[in-house]
């Protein structure tokens, strides 16, 4: 009996990177692409109806923010972990989307070398912070050190 695969919703609005990210992922069986979004009420309601295990959102989307459709995906699939997916460095932006409850923040630009590992550390429970916000300082204890 097989292990039924890990169901990823990719939630990013400039094409080139969803594919990218759809791609990389896909190359993995024990993770499935169950949907490929770019609007952040999409996403809300996506998320709601088809109950992902992860979904990785941006922040920069249109209709809706990744934070604040974060916040609503959070009341209608509470279940589904989030890892945030961004090139946004303020460490304000990274706070108020690990205030959502997400469990992790993915700088853009470490997504070539760090895609799998932020999201199996994810799947695994744990904080995963990108390598580029390792010299930041944040205002409140949401953020751990960030691991290789």
């Amino acid at each position: 009996m097989s292990k039924s695969p890990i169901r990823i919703l990719v939630v990013e609005d400039f094409e080139p990177f969803r594919a990218f990210v759809t791609s990389a992922l896909e190359q993995h069986p024990e993770f499935a692409i169950i949907g490929e979004l770019s609007d952040g009420l999409e996403a809300v309601s996506r998320a709601a109806e088809l109950n992902p295990d992860l979904i990785l959102l941006d922040i920069g989307l249109p209709s809706l923010n990744g934070i604040a459709a974060a916040r609503r995906i959070r009341e209608h699939s509470p279940q589904s972990k989030i890892l945030f997916v961004s090139g946004d460095l303020s460490p304000d932006i990274v706070e108020q989307a690990l205030s959502t409850g997400a469990a992790g923040y993915l700088v853009k630009s470490d997504a070539g070398r760090h895609l799998l590992a932020a999201v199996r550390a994810v799947l695994e429970g744990e904080r995963y912070l990108s390598p580029s916000l390792s010299g930041l300082q944040f205002n409140h204890k949401c953020a751990s050190a960030p691991r290789d």
